[in-house]
């Protein structure tokens, strides 16, 4: 083993940043990007139909409310959370593979009918357990999006701010999808499920749109993309950025910090109704609207956030929102008032919103071009499994010991994705991968 092999991850990060100040480059190795959103002007139509599978994500990801018509305990209803975690896990291992095999042609296709897959299933309120099944189909498709989109904009010229609008879009899904099953089933005294008649129609129109703009981008043509960058003729599979340093170390890193990150998300926006009925004893219609006002908060901040993160820089842009993130968290559960409480779980929802954008950013910053695919997919489904286990996990708790535990959990959970955050190594100013990282991998 070389001794290059043997130096430390912090080292060599560290080293190649000193030749990133001390030395030019050429623009070949200076930069990661591969295009704009409007040029060539077929990635305009590219950008907005990533922004559509994010619309349907988001409607996906807050239209549950299942407790009343199946009668399930906290517990039980939890699985609905806990189901699309295998989905999630078999994008995390298959993304790679699936780029070269079918491109993002096929990944949009597959990723789009397993949305209509679960729709139509849900359409037909099955027994409960094969609506949990139906759930894993929704998890694949998530994952296989979610992992596919952030790679593609997290490469483009102003990440930060696309992938701003892109997650952005994720949390307009999240707001208007309660809104509009709220509406038919309170207001139109609709079944549950009529709702996914409405999200049978968007992931019809998500295939539809997906494949045709992303039409070009085939899995022959995804390879011949790969080599024509500095240090792709090797082998850039999901073991390279599992198990190589320090590749790997930045890959988990991000990975954990995603999967804590959108529990956290998740958890909250899916439990914090239930929170306001229970403990601050607030009535049924200003309880919802403290989701929606969780949901605006995500949106909003991904949106106005996006364009201040850059100029602060991630590192210390992103500590700073999970602090103010913890503070709002302890005044929620500290202050024994429905309005402060409201307005505090808005601005929790604000200054999250940015993290998961400035998470794919960062990963473009540490890691070679080749290695994003694999990289931000992993980190992108593995994280996506939070949206199953810790939502799962906060219902056992609120089953046992009630719902008040939501918030210490949240908080616990915040400050672990924190330190997590902080031992990421110093991102290059030039946004210039490591030479070393890419060298050994």
């Amino acid at each position: 083993m070389s001794i290059r092999a043997q130096e430390s991850p912090i080292t060599t990060v560290y080293k190649s940043q000193k030749r990133d100040e001390d030395q030019p480059t050429t623009s070949d190795e200076s930069s990661p990007i591969s295009g704009e959103w409007n040029h060539p002007r077929s990635n305009i139509a590219k950008t907005l139909a990533t922004f559509w599978s994010f619309l349907i994500m988001g409607a996906n990801d807050s239209a549950y409310g299942l407790e009343t018509y199946y009668n399930l305990s906290y517990t039980i209803v939890s699985l609905v959370f806990l189901s699309p975690l295998l989905g999630y896990a078999t994008a995390a291992i298959v993304n790679e593979r699936a780029h070269c095999a079918i491109g993002r042609r096929g990944v949009a296709f597959v990723s789009s009918s397993c949305h209509l897959v679960a729709y139509i299933l849900n359409c037909v309120h099955p027994p409960y357990p094969v609506l949990v099944v139906s759930f894993i189909f929704a998890g694949l498709g998530n994952g296989l999006a979610d992992s596919a989109w952030n790679a593609w904009i997290g490469n483009l010229h102003n990440a930060n701010q696309l992938l701003g609008l892109l997650h952005g879009f994720y949390g307009v899904g999240a707001v208007v999808s309660p809104l509009i099953a709220s509406l038919m089933v309170a207001h139109a005294g609709l079944p549950w499920f009529y709702f996914y008649y409405i999200m049978i129609g968007g992931a019809a129109i998500e295939i539809i749109f997906c494949v045709a703009c992303f039409w070009d981008s085939t899995g022959p043509s995804f390879q011949l993309e790969k080599k024509e960058h500095p240090g792709d003729s090797k082998e850039a599979g999901l073991s390279k950025v599992l198990f190589t340093m320090p590749t790997a170390r930045i890959t988990w890193l991000c990975a954990f910090f995603l999967l804590g990150y959108v529990g956290v998300e998740v958890a909250l926006g899916g439990w914090v109704v239930n929170f306001m009925k229970e403990v601050r004893h607030a009535a049924p219609f200003p309880s919802s609207m403290t989701s929606t006002g969780f949901w605006l908060g995500i949106t909003t901040g991904r949106i106005i956030l996006g364009f201040v993160t850059p100029l602060i820089g991630e590192k210390i842009a992103i500590t700073v929102y999970i602090c103010l993130h913890i503070g709002f968290c302890l005044i929620l559960y500290l202050v024994p008032n429905f309005y402060a409480g409201a307005v505090a779980v808005s601005l929790q929802g604000f200054f999250l919103g940015p993290l998961f954008p400035a998470v794919v950013v960062v990963t473009t910053k540490l890691l070679p071009k080749h290695l994003h695919v694999s990289a931000i997919g992993f980190a992108a489904a593995f994280g996506g499994g939070g949206a199953a286990v810790l939502p799962f996990i906060v219902g056992v708790l609120a089953q046992a010991k009630g719902v008040e535990v939501l918030m210490p959990f949240v908080i616990a959970l915040s400050g672990a994705i924190l330190i997590l955050w902080n031992f990421l190594p110093r991102i290059p100013k030039d946004g210039r991968p490591s030479a070393d990282t890419a060298e050994s991998c």
